[in-house]
């Protein structure tokens, strides 16, 4: 048997107790600053509720994206959304019989999202039979190439980039209407989340390469944090060897588990994708000024959100106030070290974002809008 002088074990116990100490400390924060959080979100949630407005006597047919993830989610979004808009929506695929459907149900329109995958000559069979169509173009501007012999045959074009407004009217589209996505509070709210999904930063979506010089530069700062990273391609990354460990690579990341990430993370970084890359289709250049759908996701969470500099992210969100917005990487790395020491500020602006959000950034605020345009026109 060891016997451990008196002096040794003492001070043995004395830094156990500094441990303990520490940790049960640390634990406290961490619980409480969690637990304020979801109770000051449950309080705001619970003084604006959701958004709400008289039903429109209108009857949609409405056509999804028909494409994989992340459209589902989204056509079932809209669709949620419609039906606390108007009195009548019904939904169906590009590959459904959507002329007989309009036959039977005649909608005063017929929305289609995305426009790629329903062939345009049904949409000009729909016209000629007496039916108004509108389509809702989700990757505005960067697959022009494709949208730009799509728009034409529609009666109405909503797009969610703002620069692409005098874009189809220049190739004979009457009625064009900039209409930005938004959140839909059913699937990004405010939750608890397990520790393994806790971090310092987040980021999530594909590498394009403005992302991946980013994150290169940032990397001896990222590796000191608690970061998380998801997506294609971002095996792409100088810096990929070291930053492996940080990174669950190669798919794309469903809505759920985005919006538990976005909730374990004290802060998430918004890159938008460029408009000059590889991936794109653009038919004309176009300067993207308007934002992303993820800009509504985060703030939905009531997760500090850090977005690159576009001239639209000040008519959504108060800067410094409700969103915060970096210009370069230098800057993002100073914004993300100071907000990551100031707890309250942080929690603040993110809960003041998650506000906002609710009261005018939901897809019932956003097809409330939608249905009023079509019509008053």
């Amino acid at each position: 048997m060891i016997r451990v002088k008196s002096g040794r074990k003492q001070g043995y116990l004395s830094t156990w107790n500094k441990g303990f100490q520490a940790g049960n400390n640390d634990g406290l924060a961490k619980g409480w600053n969690a637990g304020y959080r979801l109770g000051r979100s449950q309080g705001i949630f619970a003084k604006i509720g959701e958004a709400a407005f008289p039903l429109f006597s209108y009857k949609v047919l409405y056509v999804t994206a028909g494409i994989g993830d992340p459209y589902p989610a989204l056509d079932q979004a809209i669709i949620d959304a419609l039906s606390k808009v108007v009195t009548g929506v019904f939904s169906m695929s590009p590959a459904d019989s959507v002329v007989a459907a309009a036959e039977l149900h005649q909608p005063d329109i017929v929305l289609v999202l995305n426009g790629v995958s329903l062939s345009v000559d049904r949409v000009d069979e729909l016209r000629a039979r007496g039916f108004r169509t509108a389509v809702w173009f989700t990757d505005d501007p960067y697959y022009t190439e494709w949208t730009v012999n799509i728009a034409p045959h529609y009666d109405v074009v909503f797009t969610l980039e703002l620069n692409c407004v005098p874009f189809y009217q220049s190739v004979g589209c009457k009625q064009v209407y900039y209409l930005p996505f938004a959140v839909s509070p059913k699937l990004y709210q405010p939750t608890a989340v397990e520790p393994a999904m806790q971090t310092d930063i987040c980021f999530i979506g594909t590498a394009f390469w403005n992302r991946v010089r980013y994150i290169d530069q940032l990397t001896p700062y990222l590796l000191g944090k608690r970061t998380f990273i998801s997506g294609l391609w971002w095996d792409r990354l100088k810096n990929y060897r070291q930053l492996s460990s940080y990174i669950k690579l190669g798919e794309w990341m469903p809505p759920e588990e985005t919006a538990r990430y976005y909730n374990g993370a004290k802060m998430v970084i918004n890159l938008h994708r460029p408009v000059v890359d590889e991936m794109n289709r653009i038919g004309m250049p176009i300067q993207a000024s308007s934002v992303n759908p993820r800009t509504f996701e985060i703030n939905g969470c009531a997760t500090l959100q850090l977005v690159d500099a576009r001239s639209e992210v000040a008519q959504m969100y108060e800067p410094d106030k409700e969103i915060v917005i970096f210009h370069s990487p230098e800057e993002l790395r100073h914004k993300l070290e100071y907000y990551l020491t100031h707890e309250e500020e942080r929690r603040e602006i993110a809960l003041s974002g998650y506000k906002r959000t609710l009261q005018q950034h939901t897809y019932v605020h956003r097809l409330h809008q939608m249905i009023a345009i079509l019509i008053q026109n």
